[in-house]
């Protein structure tokens, strides 16, 4: 596996237990959480800019880490986050296509 993925996977899963922490201090809830993280999504998203030209799977790559994120917070228990590899096979089978812009 090429050592920027194992450095994603390391971030990615860092940041899903900070956010665990900051519902279960009572900070932030799930819904906020949620909300923030489909916020930046739709905004990636809407950047046509610099994704008019890009392919629904470099889409995908781009909002992987959003996604992974979401899903962490969503099944989060008091003092679990399921782990990566779970999060990311969720991510694929939750996958929606986008509609393309003609």
């Amino acid at each position: 596996m090429n050592v920027a993925n194992l450095q994603l996977e390391g971030l990615l899963m860092s940041v899903a237990s900070i956010n665990n922490l900051l519902v279960h201090k009572g900070v932030l809830s799930i819904d906020e959480i949620d909300r923030a993280l489909q916020y930046a999504e739709d905004s990636l998203l809407d950047d046509a800019r610099l994704y008019e030209d890009m392919s629904p799977s470099n889409r995908d790559a781009v909002c992987f880490p959003l996604r992974v994120l979401q899903l962490a917070n969503l099944a989060q228990s008091e003092t679990e986050i399921p782990p990566f590899s779970e999060l990311a096979r969720m991510v694929a089978e939750l996958k929606q296509p986008y509609n393309e812009k003609g």
